[in-house]
């Protein structure tokens, strides 16, 4: 029931974002985009809307599956994904695996941490490589809107090649993009190196019970960023009151060369994918 409501919530939102591509709009016009969900009763509707529910909820759904069947693979009693719908300019809050079972080794640890993200932008890549080469150039577009979203590397990297020489305030990402570019927003967020957020499993698989202290001061990094983008401030007072704390995992072991690189793939990773101001208005 939930995924069925988060597609419809994401294909209403995909709806919208097509009119708009459709019709060189930006992709949030809140006047124009209110106007064409007028359009919910016609199929084409939902059906232009696809192209963005079902790229990011492949996304979504393969960061969780990573996890999933990593835990699996280790026996340990893990839920299927939960996906949660939102009325928000995505339609939806993400998804996210309930794991029951104790974790008791770093090894296991990091693997069940690094699969999700790994698996996530292995999905992502080819969205946004096809997203991209349905974008077109519509001179500052980007900037037009009620929103300005910002450009992570990897999306400045891909449209370099495709776009080159095209700023990125001059293309009109077509809905696939923009479903890669809320998977790449998702998992910046979830490789931060704080609490039990995937990224703060990691620290602790790396640095163990130093972790706390990282953790913190990690924490407070997004403070200052909060000037730049104020939901930082708010994502910081939730991971603070809800998700700083990490349980006590009593292993000494190594992780190994395998996962020491693995490791700075998931920070290569994270390079790509952050933003400092993700979303911001046009003043």
């Amino acid at each position: 029931m939930l995924f069925a409501a988060t597609l419809v919530t994401t294909t209403a939102v995909g709806g919208s974002l097509a009119y708009n591509f459709r019709h060189d709009l930006p992709a949030i016009d809140l006047d124009r985009s209110l106007g064409s969900l007028a359009h919910w009763r016609e199929l084409s509707f939902w059906l232009d809307g696809l192209s963005f529910s079902l790229t990011l909820l492949t996304i979504l759904l393969a960061h969780e599956l990573g996890h999933y069947f990593v835990c699996l693979y280790y026996r340990l009693d893990a839920s299927p994904p939960y996906f949660l719908p939102s009325p928000t300019l995505i339609g939806t809050f993400g998804a996210f695996i309930r794991i029951r079972s104790p974790i008791y080794s770093r090894r296991v640890l990091f693997d069940v941490a690094v699969a999700g993200p790994i698996a996530g932008f292995v999905f992502l890549l080819p969205a946004l490589t096809i997203g991209l080469a349905y974008s077109r150039v519509a001179p500052g577009i980007a900037l037009r809107g009620d929103v300005v979203f910002d450009t992570p590397p990897i999306l400045r990297l891909f449209e370099s090649l495709i776009f080159p020489g095209v700023p990125s305030e001059d293309i009109s990402l077509h809905p696939m993009a923009r479903a890669a570019w809320v998977g790449v927003f998702a998992t910046a967020l979830n490789l931060l190196p704080i609490g039990q957020l995937d990224g703060g499993h990691l620290l602790y698989a790396f640095v163990g019970e130093r972790h706390r202290l990282l953790s913190r001061l990690f924490l407070a990094a997004l403070i200052p960023l909060g000037f730049f983008y104020w939901p930082w401030l708010l994502w910081a007072a939730i991971l603070f009151f809800f998700g700083l704390r990490h349980p006590v995992i009593y292993d000494t072991s190594e992780l190994g060369a395998a996962r020491k690189k693995l490791g700075l793939v998931a920070l290569a990773i994270f390079a790509l994918c952050f933003m400092v101001a993700p979303i911001q208005t046009p003043d």
